[in-house]
Parts: structure tokens; C-alpha cells; sequence
């Protein structure tokens, strides 16, 4: 059998990819290099049989498609950093796992005694490293959606997820040489790559944008209020984003759907509690960020809402004040108005006699 480049199930692969779904903070930023391969016994438009997609963090660095049959580059910082024989060896690398995979693909549908449809491979592999020296690296698999096989690059050998993959361990595992050089790979080949990518990259990769709270409230069941904060426009992607009540965390009462780009090249995230508007406490929103010197803190105001209409209730309030004061006084003085208009009557009439007098 042909050796099965790694696989991870979608949503593993999605979540390696990008980062844990979580929000979570980190004094210490991580940066990560993945190399992500795709393999589809049915390809479309749209879907080539092959593809392989290798971030720095959440920054595509290149792409290679059986379509495409070369590398190509994607932010222009790796461009003009690496000359025409890096971007070659990376192609003659692609091309060498393209025809791996067309052979593991014919290999795992008889291990698994499967007949046409729709099948896929999926390979997630690379490496971490934190802002604090520590490193990490992993390489994983998946067979149309399930884990296939994992690298332990300790004891480097392979961990089998079901009894069809037992087979390939044990042949994997044999090959010492090949186990040696992964673990070699995943340990400093890849971190050395990664480094210097962070270096090209540095002015994008390594850049701090402040986040900005918001906090805001809206009428739930049974008499419930939901708070929500928004927290958006902030990078690098890791943020810890809680509800305090009374200075205390209540995450495991929030709920957040996860970190988003904002397509901007930020990103945001809401974080919802629902709380019960009669029990009187203190509510905050409370959001770590490395590009924050201190915690974000944005209190919830139950009294915010009303401000509007207390402003409208007050305008209106003077308003009428005002015409039924003006109705009043004129109830009271009846005659100025009409006194007004015979005096200026008066005087017309004594201008137009005094013409008349010097006339004559």
C-alpha cells in the first residue's frame, strides 16, 4: 500500500487550521504554519482532485492544485522574499504528494471495501510556535471525515483511529528513517520556515489592533433579559471575551458562536447571557487582548434604554408646559393684544391728520 498522507476530518481540520474555536486569550501570541491537503475521488468545477492550501497563521502563503500544476504565491511579501527555486521545490514537493494521494485513494477504498462515490482525504500538518519559545508540532489524517492516523512524533510512531487504519500503522511504523525525518520536520524544519515568514510577514502577522466593546440588552422569554457584547475590529485573532456579574466570571453561563473575520482583516465576536432582570447585580463585560495594556471593562446600564424616552417624555412635558402657560396669559390679559393694534391705529391716524393739517 502506498503510503496515505495524513488526514483530519473537516471540522478537526477547519479548527486546526484556524485556531481553536474557543475564545481564549494568551498573554504569549502563537504563531502557526499548516499545511492543509485536500484529496476528492469525484472532483467538479471548482473541486480539483488535489489541492493543497499552506497558511501562516491566518495569512494563505500559497496554493497548488492538480489544475494549476505549480505553486503559486499569495501575499507579496512572500513573493519578494523567496526567489524562483524555493517557489520550484515547493511545486516538485506538491506534485510528489499528487501522485502519493492518487494511490492512497485506490488503496484506502479497498482497505475499507468500498466501490464508487464519493470519497475524500484530508492531510492537516505543521507546526507552533509561541512568542515564549515554546514549540509544537502534529501531523494528523482523515478518511472521508473520520481520523484515519496520527504522528507521535515522541515516540514516533502512529496512532491507528479505527481497525482499517491498524494496517497502515503498522507498515508506517517500520519505516524508522521516514518517522525520523517527520519528526525532524515538525520540530525544526517548520519552525525555521515559520520564522521566516514571521519576518516577511512581520507588519502583517505580528501587528496589535485594539478591540472595541459594545454592550447591549433585549427582552427574552419568560421575562428574561439577553445581554450582548460585541467586540469587533481587534487582531491577532485570540481574545478572551467574558460576562462579569458582580466582578465574577459567569463563562460557563454565556454563549458565543466563535471568533469571525470582520473582512477587514480584523475580527469580531459576541458573547450573550441571559440574566433575570429583577435580581439586582452588577453586570460587565470583560475582554482580554494582548494589544491592550489593560482588560477592556464596558458595563451594562439596565437604564440606557430608557434614556430616549425619558428624554422624549421631558421635551414633550415642556412643550406643553409652554402652550398652556401662553394660553393662560392670554386668558389673563384679554386686551393687551387689541390695545396694541388701537394705539398703532391711533398713531396712524394722528400721522395721517398731521399731513392733512400741513396741506392745508
Amino acid at each position: 500500500m502506498g503510503r496515505v498522507l495524513p488526514r483530519c476530518g473537516a471540522a478537526l481540520g477547519l479548527a486546526l487550521l484556524l485556531g481553536a474555536v474557543a475564545l481564549r486569550g494568551g498573554h504569549s501570541r502563537l504563531h502557526s504554519r499548516r499545511v492543509f491537503d485536500t484529496v476528492v475521488s469525484e472532483p467538479g468545477p471548482g473541486l480539483p482532485w488535489y489541492s493543497r492550501v499552506v497558511f501562516v497563521d491566518d495569512q494563505v502563503i500559497y496554493v497548488y492544485t492538480s489544475g494549476m500544476q505549480k505553486v503559486e504565491p499569495r501575499p507579496v511579501w512572500m513573493a519578494q522574499n523567496e526567489g524562483p527555486e524555493f517557489w520550484d521545490e515547493r511545486t516538485w514537493w506538491a506534485q510528489r504528494y499528487q501522485k502519493w494521494y492518487n494511490v492512497s485513494l485506490n488503496t484506502l477504498s479497498q482497505l475499507y471495501n468500498q466501490s464508487e462515490g464519493f470519497h475524500i482525504i484530508q492531510t492537516i500538518y505543521g507546526c507552533d510556535i509561541r512568542e515564549d519559545g515554546i514549540i509544537q508540532g502534529f501531523y494528523q489524517d482523515s478518511y472521508d471525515g473520520r481520523d484515519f492516523l496520527t504522528f507521535d512524533k515522541e515516540t514516533m510512531t502512529w496512532v491507528a483511529a479505527d481497525i482499517g487504519a491498524q494496517i497502515t500503522k503498522r507498515r508506517w511504523d517500520a519505516e524508522v528513517d521516514d518517522n525520523q525525518g517527520w519528526k525532524h520536520y515538525l520540530e525544526e524544519e517548520c519552525i525555521s520556515w515559520l520564522r521566516n515568514c514571521l519576518e516577511y510577514g512581520k507588519e502583517t502577522l505580528r501587528r496589535k489592533v485594539r478591540p472595541t466593546a459594545r454592550v447591549s440588552d433585549r427582552s427574552s422569554h419568560d421575562g428574561l433579559t439577553t445581554l450582548s457584547c460585541k467586540v469587533s475590529g481587534f487582531y491577532p485573532r485570540d481574545i478572551t471575551v467574558t460576562w462579569l456579574r458582580n466582578g465574577e466570571s459567569r463563562q460557563q453561563e454565556a454563549y458565543s458562536e466563535g471568533i469571525l473575520p470582520s473582512g477587514d482583516g480584523t475580527y469580531q465576536t459576541w458573547v450573550t447571557m441571559e440574566i433575570d432582570p429583577k435580581i439586582t447585580a452588577h453586570y460587565s463585560c470583560h475582554v482580554e487582548h494582548e494589544s491592550l495594556l489593560e482588560p477592556l471593562s464596558v458595563p451594562w446600564e439596565p437604564n440606557n434604554s430608557l434614556i430616549p424616552t425619558v428624554a422624549g417624555v421631558i421635551t414633550a412635558v415642556l412643550l406643553i408646559g409652554g402652550i398652556i402657560g401662553v394660553v393662560v396669559w392670554k386668558k389673563k390679559c384679554p386686551g393687551r393684544k387689541e390695545d396694541g393694534y388701537t394705539v398703532a391705529q391711533a398713531n396712524d391716524q394722528g400721522s395721517s391728520g398731521s399731513d392733512v393739517s400741513a396741506k392745508a
